[in-house]
């Protein structure tokens, strides 16, 4: 498919394997509250410059969110949340029932932030060091095929310079889903889809000295099998008892075998070849250390702060994490995201008003996560998108929403 990123494999296996022209559509279950009106905003500040500032951003974020929509060609439906300090702004737009403001969503490859996270801890308490090898924690896992776990370390992992295959462009995998029911609720263990990624030869060798780079599901598999010899817990507990409750992020949880939505939520179908619908809300394949997190637009704002603020880590570790490489071996990655660097887990994006913000984006069957903080986290948004009857160009889809985040981290702050 012309114009998808590397990030959104799993968007685009599902679309593959429909045998359809790419696209997803949802409903929605909503209150009549969320039906009232297609925005609102809340800010701690009503009156006097405090509401009036808060009044423009939420025109600003409104109108953000309707070119989103257009950039998704119409047929999607988006919401966002915008903090700065203490102050919220949220919007919507969407035709028919409208979004929930506290939809759950599957965030997908933003569980990569939170793998990163948990392992980055455990270096902090010197339970691993970005340094080991896979083949010291996981003897004779990456082997085979060239595959070489003893060339490959933690930091490759997390920051995708490993040049292992992804696993989730294995025709073995992309054909399963073609039938749809026969794996909507599948438990494959992290291992065998990395045995699957062994049946492949790696794009490249690690070079610590000048590393290359390509995105891989893979890798985050791979850490999460780390995370659990070295924290000696399921890597998804961990998530949780280090992350998801410290922050009380009531609207987040970790997928397992349960394929059903917590929550208010969109339905989500994929078109099918007799036209009415294949609905895949509830799946458990996206199960794994790299997409398995569910959350709010809320609750993925005050992660991100957190993170950004050292509520989660040490300044040594968040400073690894910031580390970015460059981009190299990644076309279709580069065609989504043209400009900045990789880290642990997070992207670099450059704002029109001067420095950057960091974000991961999370693509998955039917919907879209986008992100963004800034390095004080102080500012933030987060935006779900749900396509509804067409697939959008992704690197169409990530210009506006990338105008999204700059408006929103950059309100009163132009150079």
């Amino acid at each position: 498919m012309n114009g998808r990123s590397r990030a959104g494999r799993w968007g685009t296996a599902a679309v593959t394997a429909a045998a359809v022209l790419a696209g997803f559509g949802v409903t929605q279950q909503a209150s009549a509250a969320s039906a009232s009106a297609s925005a609102s905003a809340s800010a701690s500040a009503s009156a006097g410059d405090g509401g009036r500032q808060a009044g423009k951003a939420h025109r600003v974020l409104e109108a953000d969110v309707r070119a989103v929509r257009e950039a998704g060609g119409g047929k999607v439906r988006v919401l966002a949340q915008a903090r700065d300090g203490r102050k919220s702004v949220r919007a919507r737009a969407g035709a028919g029932t409208k979004v929930p403001w506290d939809a759950r969503f599957r965030a997908a490859s933003t569980t990569k932030t939170f793998t990163a996270t948990v392992a980055l801890q455990l270096a902090a308490e010197g339970k691993l060091s970005l340094e080991d090898t896979v083949e010291k924690w996981l003897p004779g896992v990456v082997a085979g095929n060239g595959n070489d776990g003893s060339r490959i370390t933690v930091r490759d992992l997390l920051q995708q310079t490993s040049g292992l295959f992804d696993y989730v462009e294995d025709p073995e995998l992309t054909g399963a889903l073609g039938d749809f029911e026969k794996v909507r609720h599948d438990a494959t263990p992290a291992e065998d889809w990395v045995a699957l990624a062994m049946r492949h030869r790696p794009l490249f060798t690690p070079d610590h000295a000048k590393p290359r780079w390509a995105y891989s599901n893979t890798n985050y598999l791979v850490a999460g099998m780390i995370i659990e010899k070295a924290g000696k817990l399921p890597w998804r507990e961990q998530v949780e008892h280090r992350v998801i409750a410290p922050l009380g992020l009531r609207g987040t949880s970790v997928t397992g075998a349960n394929p059903f939505m917590p929550g208010p939520h969109t339905r989500v179908t994929l078109p099918s070849p007799d036209g009415r619908g294949l609905d895949v809300t509830e799946h458990s394949i996206q199960h794994g250390a790299d997409s398995a997190v569910i959350s709010t637009t809320a609750d993925v704002n005050a992660f991100y702060r957190a993170l950004m603020t050292g509520k989660l880590l040490p300044k040594a570790q968040l400073d690894e994490m910031k580390r970015t490489v460059t981009r190299t071996d990644d076309p279709d990655d580069l065609a989504s995201w043209p400009e900045g660097g990789y880290g642990l887990g997070l992207r670099r994006q450059p704002l029109s008003c001067g420095g950057d913000y960091w974000h991961h984006e999370g693509d998955g069957f039917g919907s879209y996560t986008r992100t963004a903080v800034t390095p004080d986290g102080r500012r933030s948004v987060a935006v779900s998108v749900t396509s509804n009857g067409g697939v959008p160009d992704q690197p169409r889809l990530n210009k506006a929403t990338r105008a999204l985040a700059d408006h929103a981290l950059c309100e009163g702050r132009r150079r």
